[in-house]
């Protein structure tokens, strides 16, 4: 059955061009995560925040390295992408935030994060959401959608200051 419309972003624009690193305000930078990273991401999901509200674990530095490369195959596919959240390129990752189910031909995607317990409270979830935001609508998104628990107050105050 023919499309009527075009697609929100033209097939393979996104695969086309590497990751990109995001700046955000306060001196934050969203880079793609690393295999470098994975001692981090293991301590990320060592939380029990983390795991109650992603509803999974990565107990060990291979299943990290697992996920990793996982993540970094979305991006090509032009099915999702995943950021460390760092205060710096070559810094710790305070966090991970990404677009899941990404739809180019309607310019769809999901936004999801979670932010590192020591992290927290620093502003830091809010700002990395408002620049991924700003973001997908320049590359050509035109819907982003935020699922989070009400049961989950730091998630809700995380998308009230960010817009959602």
């Amino acid at each position: 059955m023919p499309t009527l419309t075009p697609h929100a972003i033209p097939p393979g624009s996104l695969a086309r061009i590497t990751q990109p690193d995001i700046a955000a305000d306060g001196g934050l930078l969203l880079r793609p995560w690393t295999p470098a990273d994975a001692p981090a991401l293991t301590r990320l999901y060592a939380d029990p925040d983390i795991r109650r509200w992603h509803m999974f674990a990565i107990g060990t530095q291979d299943e990290a390295l697992q996920m990793i490369e996982r993540w970094r195959q979305l991006w090509p596919a032009e099915t999702g992408a995943h950021w460390a959240m760092t205060a710096q390129a070559d810094g710790e990752p305070a966090g991970r935030i990404g677009l899941r189910t990404m739809d180019t031909r309607q310019g769809v995607a999901e936004v999801i994060y979670s932010t590192a317990p020591a992290f927290r409270g620093q502003g830091i979830a809010p700002a990395a959401l408002e620049a991924l935001t700003s973001w997908a609508f320049s590359a050509g998104f035109h819907r982003l959608f935020l699922r989070h628990s009400e049961a989950n107050p730091a998630s809700c105050r995380v998308a009230e200051k960010s817009g959602f």
